[in-house]
């Protein structure tokens, strides 16, 4: 059944998504945010001061629902109607290895850097000994405490 058949208190029960899916596939062609969310508005009696309240929270349900897809030129489409390619190339492959393995290698030599950058700091003494002021309590002390 058509969307434009269907009584009011159907379209009513369907989601946004719901009502975009079948809309998107009705009239087969993709379709921008506005007009598509100015389209759910009509069927459902919306005023304008509905639709512009709504459209942000519309948009985000849109971009979370994986039956849909944003083109490259702004409008939506149902993802049934899009396939993606992987194309993978033997160089493309050994160059991600190879990039892999020089990051790995900085960040080895990064690490061992700052580990020796931390010992030297720790190793200059300006004389203060900091366990002078340190004291020593009983666990009996502690637990009297709580």
């Amino acid at each position: 059944m058509k969307l434009r058949e269907m009584p009011k208190a159907e379209l009513e029960i369907l989601s946004y998504t719901d009502l975009t899916y079948m809309l998107l596939k009705e009239n087969k062609k993709s379709m921008n945010t506005p007009s598509i969310f100015k389209e759910i508005c009509s069927l459902l009696g919306y005023t304008d001061e509905e639709y512009a309240s709504k459209i942000g929270d519309y948009y985000t349900s849109l971009t979370i629902d994986k039956r849909f897809v944003l083109l490259e030129n702004g409008e939506w489409d149902v993802r049934d109607h899009h396939s993606v390619e992987l194309v993978l190339d033997e160089e493309d492959e050994e160059d991600t290895v190879e990039e892999e393995t020089d990051d790995e290698e900085i960040e080895e030599e990064t690490e061992s850097e700052d580990i020796d950058a931390i010992v030297e700091d720790d190793d200059l003494d300006d004389g203060d000994d900091d366990l002078e002021e340190l004291s020593l309590v009983d666990e009996d002390e502690t637990e009297e405490e709580n």
